[in-house]
């Protein structure tokens, strides 16, 4: 099929064809013509690619799920009393799921009145413009609701509910297309619900329903049918979501669960290759690939390691240690180096080749999440423990140290969260707009540079 773009170049170059030839046409002929001809050029400016669509943000960690936007723009430091709010939407239900903004619009999930939605709010105003059911609502001690994030793909919208539904709706209007259960593909759910966000990649979504069947699910992405399973790799689901790499000639897909690290083919789930992972308790951040590398890490003293995948996908492990031991607040690779909170010892860089730490900060902000790196600037959310409103400090990557560039706090708070619930949704950055959440307040910040 021809692309959009090229149409509008075709529709473009046909006008200045037809506009060399109008000098020997008169009259009523002419006039049609030239008629035509503003029609194309319309045409053509509206296929033609909108300048924000560069800096959507389609899915978990934005479009390829490294957490580095390529927005340019923004600003570099903020105002005393932090960025200008834009609008607050009081009703985005419980839970902690994330964001994902694609034309125009900000995709989401929420538990209302006892049951899980895939919300759609307006990007730039807040307002709610459809919801879809999703399924029964997760009830957790440490907070009700979905948590993952929505995967926005070809005007379709992807998202897993917190009790293991995952469902596909129609971007434009919520309308559901199809369904499936993670008990379907032999899973159980995890002690904290699924939280894992789909992974859209060519014609399938892939999931990790864990389990005998298979701990990775490939569907059509269009149907819900199964395509494959991972029947050698058969570990119970836990936290993190999946990545896809191209590496040593083929398409994989890489995963973190309490047993393992891994990597399965991507036309048939063939295990590829296998590291051992001691995790403890719950397992969540996402790997990290890079340089022929994975970098994973979790909490509870687990801490965390760089697996080299060799020639062959032969792996050895080029370093373990507990620089980094990081609960779910997430890890971000920025040239050379990582950047995050590690428990016990506040955020840390660490360099990714040597699993050196290169500096740590306890003080200047509490636990908690890290968000996109936008233009070298990294956006932190501390959680809050509901006594005090949560902190948001903007900060540069840089291994010479910590270097803030302003910080607000976030107001107001919800009354709702769970008495053992913080704020766990990362923050994300997406067309010169600053998007956080707590419970069912989602707040929306200008920082684009005037």
């Amino acid at each position: 099929m021809i692309s959009l773009e090229a149409r509008a170049v075709v529709a473009l170059n046909a006008q200045v064809v037809v506009f060399k030839q109008l000098n020997g046409i008169s009259g009523i002929m002419k006039k049609n013509i030239t008629r035509l001809v503003v029609l194309s050029s319309l045409l053509a400016m509206l296929l033609m690619p909108r300048e924000a669509a560069a800096n959507d943000w389609p899915q978990w960690r934005g479009p390829d799920r490294t957490d580095i936007s390529k927005e340019t723009g923004v600003l570099k430091q903020w105002p005393k009393d932090g960025p200008k709010q834009v609008w607050l939407n009081k009703d985005g239900g419980l839970g902690y799921s994330g964001f994902s903004i694609v034309g125009g619009k900000l995709f989401t999930m929420g538990a209302r009145d006892g049951k899980e939605f895939l919300i759609a709010l307006d990007a730039n105003t807040g307002k709610q413009l459809w919801c879809a059911e999703i399924g029964t609502l997760l009830t957790n001690n440490w907070g009700d609701g979905p948590r993952g994030t929505p995967t926005v793909d070809a005007g379709r919208v992807y998202a897993l509910g917190g009790q293991g539904t995952l469902v596909c709706c129609d971007a434009a209007g919520g309308k559901l297309f199809w369904k499936k259960t993670m008990q379907e593909l032999g899973g159980k759910v995890p002690t904290w619900g699924y939280t894992e966000s789909p992974l859209v990649d060519g014609k399938l979504v892939v999931c990790t329903p864990g389990g005998a069947q298979g701990a990775i699910a490939a569907l059509d992405k269009i149907t819900g049918n199964v395509v494959w399973q991972s029947k050698e790799f058969t570990d119970g689901a836990q936290y993190s979501s999946l990545i896809a790499v191209n590496h040593n000639g083929a398409r994989q897909y890489i995963q973190l669960t309490m047993q393992s690290v891994a990597g399965v083919g991507g036309a048939d789930g063939k295990l590829l290759w296998r590291s051992e992972w001691p995790g403890k308790v719950a397992v969540i951040p996402t790997p990290i690939f890079h340089d022929g590398c994975v970098y994973v890490a979790s909490g509870y003293n687990a801490g965390c390691k760089l697996v080299k995948v060799a020639a062959g996908n032969q792996v050895s492990d080029v370093y373990v240690n507990t620089v980094i031991k990081n609960h779910h607040g997430g890890v971000v690779l920025v040239g050379d180096h990582l950047y995050g909170y590690s428990d016990g010892a506040g955020w840390v860089c660490q360099n990714f080749k040597t699993g050196e730490q290169v500096w740590a900060e306890k003080k200047a902000l509490g636990k908690g999440a890290i968000g996109c790196c936008t233009e070298g600037l990294l956006y932190c959310l501390e959680e809050s423990n509901g006594k005090n409103p949560a902190t948001v400090v903007l900060i540069e990557a840089s291994p010479k140290g910590w270097k803030e560039h302003g910080r607000f706090t976030l107001d107001p708070q919800t009354t709702q969260r769970s008495a053992k619930g913080r704020i766990w949704t990362h923050p994300v950055v997406a067309n010169g707009k600053l998007y956080l959440r707590d419970q069912e307040l989602i707040f929306c910040f200008d920082v684009k540079a005037k």
